[in-house]
């Protein structure tokens, strides 16, 4: 008995990776700032937690439907028409176990061997190893920080060839923070237009997390031509906080919904029905803590890009959303650590700023993307403060 050959493509999260060698390294007694996890430090709010304990005493703890109860797929009815201009009946609406189950489902449902989905790069690490697991061909576009980590109709355009069944459009990004606006966005759909056999998949995770009055947009709200080829995804992680609770949801055409079902249906089955009672009360509940929040990811961000702007290497793009930034370091490659070590990718990088200045980022390889890292600011100003002057002094002692 050996792995299967689908199993043999992928390889484990590079993120969740580092998550579990921080916890290592903490439970050793050692001073190590994380700044790998891909989650908020705030905490579920109240009322949301308020409505989860109200369904375990009401007895909700049996089977949902497959896919979604309705009552969370009307108020998921609700956020899209709301928020987005989009409108979908509750037959187009999938709820999973998360945003990465929504990739998985969508993924496994809709490719065949040989099928090409178009990833731009810096990506998020699920993308490419999802789409490699079910046989299909990743096609990535890089895209610089002289780019501002965003790809460009032209090169949108380049990399479609009669093979090309999906492009996946992550914004605001993980791992960049970049977000298109809904110029950018038009600009891509033109493309889109002109090729009616590619569908998009518009990972909006990020959606309620923008700063300096940036105004979202998603693809199929600025471009209703594709509305019949897109799946708009979301969930509740990252907004309000309930990464643990693994709530993702869609929204798109009916027979893909239907198709996402069935697998579903053979898998994991419904999501965990407290959970699905929560992400009611999230969704459909007084929204006026985000602006709290994401003013005091504006503060981090603010912070953690001038000091990294400030280290000797580094450039840092200032991102539109998210809780990233993705500083590019190909000025340090090359360059020796004070024990001899060549910096000659970004994982020694890492693995030298872990070693000797006790911070933990994620490589930019994992990304599609070198010589970079993905630092995430979700943590206090102090802690972004102290890590970033141990990165400047680590920078510091590179020749």
């Amino acid at each position: 008995m050996h792995p299967s050959a689908a199993l043999d493509r992928i390889k484990p999260s590079p993120t969740l990776a580092i998550t579990s060698r921080v916890f290592e390294l903490k439970a050793q007694g050692i001073d190590v700032i994380g700044l790998g996890a891909g989650e908020p430090d705030f905490d579920t709010p109240d009322f949301v937690k308020e409505a989860a304990i109200k369904a375990i005493r009401d007895g909700k703890t049996k089977y949902t439907n497959v896919d979604g109860t309705p009552e969370l797929k009307a108020a998921i009815v609700a956020k899209f028409s709301r928020d987005n201009g989009l409108y979908y009946a509750t037959n187009q609406i999938t709820v999973n176990v998360g945003g990465k189950h929504t990739l998985f489902n969508a993924m496994v449902a809709t490719l065949d061997a040989g099928d090409e989905v178009i990833v731009p790069a810096p990506y998020w690490v699920s993308y490419p190893d999802v789409v490699l697991f079910t046989g299909g061909v990743p096609v990535i576009v890089p895209a610089g920080a002289d780019q501002h980590y965003k790809i460009s109709p032209a090169e949108l355009e380049a990399a479609i060839t009669p093979k090309t069944k999906w492009l996946i459009l992550n914004s605001p990004s993980n791992p960049t923070g970049a977000a298109y606006s809904a110029t950018e966005l038009r600009a891509l759909g033109e493309v889109l237009i002109r090729h009616p056999h590619v569908w998009v998949l518009a990972d909006d995770m990020y959606e309620h997390i923008l700063y300096d009055d940036f105004e979202f947009a998603t693809i199929a709200q600025v471009c209703p031509e594709l509305y019949d080829r897109t799946l708009t995804m979301n969930g509740c992680s990252k907004a309000y906080a309930m990464t643990g609770w693994r709530i993702g949801y869609a929204g798109g055409p009916a027979w893909l919904i239907k198709a996402m079902g069935k697998l579903q249906s053979q898998s994991t089955s419904n999501p965990c029905s407290i959970a699905q009672a929560a992400a009611v009360a999230a969704l459909n509940g007084d929204q006026s803590f985000l602006r709290e929040r994401n003013a005091a990811f504006q503060a981090r961000r603010d912070l953690v890009v001038s000091m990294l702007n400030q280290t000797n290497g580094m450039t840092c793009p200032r991102p539109e959303g998210a809780f990233y930034v993705y500083p590019e370091f190909s000025a340090l490659i090359g360059k020796r650590t004070p024990k001899g070590v060549v910096i000659d990718n970004d994982e020694t990088m890492v693995a030298y700023l872990l070693d000797e200045a006790r911070v933990a980022a994620v490589q930019g390889a994992a990304f599609g993307l070198s010589p970079a890292m993905r630092i995430s600011y979700a943590t206090s100003e102090n802690l972004l403060r102290e890590a970033c002057e141990r990165i400047q002094t680590a920078c510091a002692a590179v020749s």
